[in-house]
């Protein structure tokens, strides 16, 4: 019989806090000692005689990682890994994991990726904020609605979650073209309707729908930065269901209050959740929402079932998927 390991399940408050983690919990195997906290530092007992952390966007930093000697494995909750110190953990010889290749957020992630689309081509906020305040405002609207068949759409980061919005994309009779560090195969760029591999500058001069997927980490971090951000048609919009700081947000605030830029569609945040003084929550033609991208009721229950999979395996003594680090 597998001898019992220590489990922490670290959920933070704005993810869900100690009920997501408790059902997390709940179907971790019964060999494993389950610990749930909302933060790494809140029973430091438990983080020193930890063998594996379940962290969902809870930071996971050197010191953390310092002081858990008996450490096997930081399992990441979500695909991004940004908040765990991977080069710490590889340091100590601890393994880092993501639920990547379970594409369990892919579906809503893209999903959420064309609502923005749509909401900003169809003017949906200031249309509903319209009529709600009794203001017919089809006619000061109607110039500024647009369609998405016809455009093209720039997608960074053809992974998993970037391959569906592609899909979606060639749906919606849209061309793709894509930036990142591989090109995909002949036959996938056929089957996302002829996507074409740009490099990036080529990709934001001439997209007229720009969306993020990629990872967030030192290189990509403020990827698109005020220099990036210029190369952009003025009639163009920028959505970004990835990570908070893949984007110079005031940068960003800049382009769209000036005009640079039609305006854009932003669930991610830095830091998260975003103080109000944060320029985005007041700039012009813009649609938020507060990083739902990856919380429906389905997506959730995938998202702890690919977690507790790999956590589960390596308990038994079977590789983990998705090693980062």
């Amino acid at each position: 019989m597998t001898a019992p390991k220590n489990v922490l399940a670290v959920v933070a408050p704005h993810v869900g806090g100690r009920g997501a983690g408790a059902a997390l919990a709940s179907v971790l195997p019964g060999h494993a000692r389950v610990t749930v906290v909302e933060s790494t530092d809140e029973d430091r007992a438990a983080l020193r005689e930890a063998h594996v952390v379940v962290t969902a966007l809870a930071p996971v930093t050197s010191a953390h990682l310092a002081a858990a000697p008996h450490l096997e494995l930081v399992q990441c909750a979500s695909h991004g890994y940004d908040y765990v110190d991977v080069e710490a953990a590889r340091e100590r010889g601890v393994a880092v994991c993501t639920i990547g290749s379970s594409g369990a957020e892919r579906q809503n992630v893209a999903e959420q990726t064309f609502a923005l689309m749509l909401a900003l081509a169809k003017r949906l906020v200031p249309a509903h904020t319209a009529l709600v305040e009794a203001d017919w405002a089809l006619p000061r609207l109607q110039q500024s609605l647009t369609e998405l068949c016809g455009k093209t759409l720039g997608v960074i980061g053809l992974g998993h979650i970037g391959t569906e919005v592609a899909r979606r994309a060639v749906a919606f009779d849209m061309s793709v073209l894509y930036a990142g560090r591989r090109r995909v195969s002949p036959e996938t760029e056929a089957r996302l309707g002829g996507a074409r591999h740009v490099e990036l500058d080529e990709l934001l001069r001439t997209s007229d729908y720009v969306t993020l997927h990629t990872p967030l980490n030192e290189e990509t971090r403020h990827l698109l930065d005020a220099r990036r951000l210029a190369l952009l048609k003025p009639t163009a919009f920028v959505v970004n269901t990835a990570r908070g700081a893949l984007i110079d947000q005031d940068a960003l605030a800049d382009a769209l209050e000036s005009g640079a830029l039609a305006g854009a569609g932003i669930d991610v945040f830095d830091p998260e959740p975003p103080p109000r003084s944060l320029r985005l929550l007041r700039a012009p033609n813009v649609v938020l929402s507060p990083h739902v991208a990856g919380v429906t009721r389905e997506t959730v229950v995938r998202i702890a079932l690919a977690a507790v999979q790999n956590v589960t395996d390596h308990l038994d003594g079977k590789p983990a998927r998705d090693v980062v680090g």
